[in-house]
């Protein structure tokens, strides 16, 4: 038996499959439910959402929008579906953008990525995520209490007061942002305090690079896992590893539904292709339908079973932000004008816009994929181009696949010197 929080990290990947999609109308029926979803998805008939095909034709709700959708209906949009009054907590995000906490156990399924980390019944985990208006360190409590480990609500800051904390009660595990596990590594070591007893680390809200990995196994804490969270979804991804092996790229959490799009579009990317992540999530009292939450990835493809018994999808992790929004000649443009123009011409199979030259003298050109480059006509594409983006564009043609598989629809490669 694989050494997993519960049974569901293992199951066959088409069993899980067919239970997310018969929990896909239900889902879509309770969101209706709530007055902002009511008006998103206002024509979609919930028992039809059965499939990923099905959910590929509802719209798109980025994260971007949340702020709008919150000054319109106070406090998150009319998104929730349980009253403000009866949720255990909210949050307060710059933005304002206001995030909420229902009830139930392990609301953030932040237990996953803990016990992948190595936390266990009965150890002891300092959390130096802030405690102050943001969620993380309240995911990762709800994490400890469902595992059934012991919290020292260390959050940020007091450095000298976390190498005392860790030197007398001698935590197994650290839980927070790498920047900060290394300062407090470096104030033991000019305090001369023994923190040896914290052997893992579990990871976010920050890069945390190979060399900062290595600077941590080197310095006494060689298990060092990173989580994808954010505070209106809670746990995304996270790594895995068996004994001292990292498994490669995040696993998915089990109650949330992966699409990867193109920039700009709603239009799910072919497996292995880098996009902008969509997520459906699974949450009684905070439903997501098809949100986008600004982040660029792609599924990780041929990789083997791993080790660790988990079988969901896994992601290659955060690879920058899918908002390539840029400034030509004054006027701003836009992904999702990309996406337009292509959706005019449906010989285009993928399309990249770059923006060259120097400042005041910029150069648009439209890049598209198309089958045969040799007698493509461009002059209508133009046309759609100046339509759409009120810009003068021109057009090069490329073979499918030719085009680099990084994510970007808007390259601004202009000389700012």
């Amino acid at each position: 038996m694989a050494d997993t929080l519960d049974s569901l990290e293992v199951r066959p990947p088409e069993q899980r499959e067919r239970e997310l999609m018969a929990r896909l109308p239900q889902l879509v029926a309770r969101a209706k439910a709530a007055a902002g979803w009511s008006r998103i998805l206002e024509n979609v008939d919930a028992a039809n959402i059965n499939s990923r095909a099905a959910l590929a034709t509802l719209p798109v709700t980025r994260k971007s929008d949340l702020h709008a959708l919150q000054k319109k209906q106070a406090p998150f949009g009319g998104l929730n579906t349980t009253p403000a009054g009866q949720l255990a907590r909210v949050y307060m995000s710059p933005g304002p953008i206001f995030d909420p906490e229902g009830r139930s156990q392990d609301w953030w399924r932040f237990a996953r990525p803990m016990y992948a980390a190595g936390v266990r019944p009965g150890g002891l985990l300092q959390n130096c995520f802030s405690y102050h208006f943001t969620p993380a360190a309240f995911m990762v409590e709800g994490g400890a209490a469902r595992i059934g480990c012991a919290v020292i609500p260390a959050g940020a800051g007091q450095t000298e007061m976390q190498v005392q904390a860790i030197s007398a009660l001698r935590p197994d595990t650290y839980i927070g942002t790498p920047s900060f596990l290394k300062i407090i590594i470096e104030k033991a070591r000019e305090l001369g305090a023994d923190v040896s007893s914290i052997r893992q680390a579990l990871m976010s809200a920050e890069a945390l690079p190979e060399s900062l990995r290595t600077w941590f196994a080197e310095n006494g804490v060689p298990h060092v896992l990173q989580a994808y969270a954010s505070a209106d979804i809670g746990s995304i991804a996270y790594e895995t590893r068996s004994g001292d092996v990292r498994h490669p790229g995040m696993v998915l959490d089990e109650d949330v539904i992966l699409e990867i799009v193109r920039p700009g579009s709603g239009d799910p990317v072919p497996p292995g292709e880098i996009g902008e992540v969509v997520l459906t999530v699974f949450n009684p009292d905070y439903p997501l339908i098809r949100f986008a939450t600004g982040d660029l990835s792609a599924v990780l493809t041929g990789v083997p079973d791993s080790p660790c018994g988990r079988t969901n999808t896994r992601i290659k992790g955060w690879m920058g932000r899918a908002d390539q929004t840029t400034k030509v000649r004054a006027m701003f443009v836009h992904p999702s004008q990309v996406h337009a123009v292509t959706q005019r011409h449906p010989e285009i199979v993928k399309a990249r816009l770059v923006v060259s030259g120097q400042m005041a003298q910029d150069v648009m050109t439209l890049h598209c994929e198309v089958a045969d480059p040799g007698s493509a006509s461009a002059g209508a594409i133009v046309e759609s181009i100046r339509d759409l983006t009120k810009l003068r564009g021109e057009v090069q043609f490329a073979g499918i696949g030719s085009l680099p598989n990084d994510g970007k629809v808007i390259d601004d490669v202009r000389d700012y010197k």
